[in-house]
């Protein structure tokens, strides 16, 4: 496990090689951000943003995606895996919407966890990028570069993994720390082709150095 200096560093590092990360999925609201969220699971961000804006174009309020039949919602977001659940949780948090909170979006983490499709790690997301609520969203690129460098143990649940950030990250640097590891993991620490000679952290990385020493690479 890394110490928090080192932790700080690898944060600098990670920090001056992706500076402008963002939130990638296309939204000008809230709602169209819940609803690009929801769609996302287990879907890449570039194929959800294939379809949010012909999505948003046709539908622009709770109102709106609770109206249409669900075999059309279906057929609208056919392109996306799990389409048939994910059309049946957009009606059902759009109704929500509508029936508890005048067709708002909430704030509250605990709130938005009780929306149809809304797990904890959607949850954060729209409260980090909507609302500016500091949050640690834990996706698979966000697991993946903790445990790799060492931040988290290997066999941290989600859950654990984002105490864990959260215990040892200012609460200030949250939202961008999210944004930065989803970075570092979706374009340089990738799941199956690492960029490993190439990495500025390559020296403190315990699975880069395995990987490495594997092909026979000594890295001190």
């Amino acid at each position: 496990m890394l110490t928090k200096k080192q932790i700080d560093y690898v944060l600098d590092t990670i920090g001056e090689m992706f500076p402008e990360a963002e939130c990638e999925l296309t939204h000008s609201n809230p709602f169209e951000l819940l609803v690009a969220v929801v769609l996302s699971a287990q879907a890449t961000d570039a194929l959800v943003n294939k379809v949010t804006p012909g999505l948003f174009k046709k539908y622009k309020s709770p109102e709106d995606f609770m109206e249409v039949p669900l075999e059309e919602l279906e057929q609208d977001i056919r392109s996306i895996g799990l389409f048939r659940s994910k059309a049946k949780n957009i009606k059902k948090l759009s109704y929500s919407l509508i029936e508890k909170y005048d067709g708002k979006v909430p704030s509250e983490r605990d709130e938005l966890v009780t929306l149809a499709g809304v797990g904890r790690k959607t949850a954060n997301v729209v409260a980090s990028v909507a609302f500016d609520e500091p949050a640690i969203a834990v996706d698979t690129h966000v697991e993946r570069v903790s445990k790799r460098l060492g931040i988290c143990r290997w066999k941290d649940s989600v859950l654990e993994v984002e105490k864990t950030l959260m215990r040892k990250i200012p609460e200030e640097l949250w939202s961008d720390t999210h944004h930065r590891l989803i970075f570092f993991g979706r374009y340089h620490c990738k799941s199956q082709s690492p960029q490993c000679m190439e990495c500025p952290l390559l020296h403190m990385c315990r699975e880069g150095k395995k990987r490495l020493k594997k092909k026979g690479i000594e890295v001190k």
